[in-house]
């Protein structure tokens, strides 16, 4: 039996952690620049805010609900999301963290499952004080679906076991085919006009070259996990990303090259942060940049790439020909809006081949790289960090005018008790 532990409305449940009194009001928080919403209670649900809506067409709404709205706060949630984690592993011999809020568990050979269940969700949320909910059935597929309803129905506890034949068509019978994971909101219209309209449909429908043309391998595998056949199982091995993207919309227009290349600086030097973290090096960078397409201005895109000979990890390098590609790329007179840097052609350290054109990471330059990412871990996001980035990001920052302090990762960010 597989186990889906999933946060509830994990963002808004990190900042009600440090704040008690929105216990029973209703809280969003927005995506990068106050954008849109990308966490909701289930308060603000129904008052009519949908996930993915823009802030400002809601603004009053929120206003005369006194709805608590906030600014993302990456590095407190992704904290919070370790101690999670953490908290979840001796719990059962197989854990696979599949994202910042959501947790699968190998469950096979323990009894009472729906015991266990309850002890798994008052653990986290005593150890750690964030709520979660806890579905358990044969494959993952089903156990989220079981996870949907423990989520949806406070009946149950936060707690769901579907794990005979009659719970699962019940479960499957009350679950509407857009809410099966991995089936988009194109595939579910597609779905419905052939007549399926939950998720017992879906699985009990028999001509598989249809739903294979329309969701293509994974829809198979889709309906064969709904009918209890594993087709992903559970691993302990994270997998490696194949390519590392750091692109952000800026808080206000860009029109200096200047402040154009800081920025492009600072998001190569997160991307190679995240490269070095899990043990990768990369031949290909790719940078780019453009105007805002919903305003009415003068448009402009542009893009290049560059290929290493040696595979590598070094900021220093990666920003020196960030640098060089957007010297070749800037054109004067635009407002520029976003900026992106992607690593691409990534493969583990310990597999890099050498060059007779190029020299490689040295010992020493994988060393150094190695002592600023503890620096800054330890003391915070980008204390050591290259000249190129700037010594202040006010001219291009994203706009985080609601955004808490970082309680757990600031030193001078500290919750303070009185």
């Amino acid at each position: 039996m597989i186990a889906l532990i999933d946060c509830n409305s994990f963002y808004c449940s990190c900042e009600r952690l440090f704040r008690p009194d929105l216990a029973r009001r209703p809280v969003g928080v927005l995506s990068n620049n106050d954008g849109c919403f990308v966490s909701l209670t289930p308060e603000l649900k129904a008052l009519g805010v949908p996930m993915g809506s823009p802030y400002f067409q809601y603004k009053n709404v929120c206003e005369k609900n006194k709805v608590a709205v906030f600014s993302a706060n990456f590095s407190l949630y992704t904290n919070l999301s370790d101690r999670v984690m953490k908290t979840l592993s001796p719990l059962a011999p197989v854990h696979e963290i599949y994202s910042i809020d959501e947790s699968f568990m190998d469950l096979s050979g323990i009894s009472n499952l729906l015991d266990h269940g309850k002890i798994i969700r008052a653990k986290i949320l005593r150890d750690v004080g964030i709520p979660v909910s806890v579905g358990i059935a044969p494959t993952k597929t089903l156990a989220k679906v079981a996870n949907h309803i423990a989520k949806s129905d406070p009946s149950l506890g936060g707690v769901l076991v579907i794990k005979n034949q009659n719970d699962i068509d019940q479960a499957l019978t009350r679950t509407t085919v857009g809410k099966l994971w991995g089936v988009g909101k194109q595939s579910e219209i597609k779905l419905r006009i052939l007549g399926i309209q939950n998720a017992k449909q879906f699985r009990d429908f028999k001509n598989e070259k249809i739903i294979q043309s329309i969701l293509t391998k994974t829809g198979r595998q889709i309906q064969d996990e709904l009918k209890g056949i594993i087709c992903k199982p559970i691993s302990n091995q994270i997998e490696k990303k194949k390519e590392i993207m750091s692109s952000r919309t800026f808080g206000r227009p860009v029109y200096d090259k200047r402040y154009l290349c800081e920025s492009v600086a600072n998001y190569t030097s997160l991307a190679a942060e995240k490269l070095r973290k899990q043990n990768s090096v990369c031949q290909i960078i790719q940078v780019g940049f453009r105007t805002n397409p919903y305003k009415e201005t003068s448009q402009y895109y542009a893009y290049d790439s560059f290929c290493f000979q040696t595979h590598t990890s070094d900021t220093r390098k990666l920003i020196q020909v960030a640098m060089s590609l957007v010297d070749g790329l800037y054109s004067y007179g635009y407002e520029y809006k976003k900026a992106m840097v992607r690593l691409t052609n990534i493969i583990d350290t310990n597999q890099t081949q050498l060059s007779l054109f190029e020299t490689p990471d040295s010992a020493l330059d994988q060393i150094l790289m190695k002592t600023m990412d503890n620096i800054n871990t330890k003391e915070g996001y980008q204390i050591l960090k290259s000249a190129a980035c700037g010594v202040d990001n006010l001219a291009w920052k994203m706009r985080q005018e609601l955004k808490t302090p970082r309680f757990l990762t600031g030193w001078s960010e500290l919750f303070k008790v009185y």
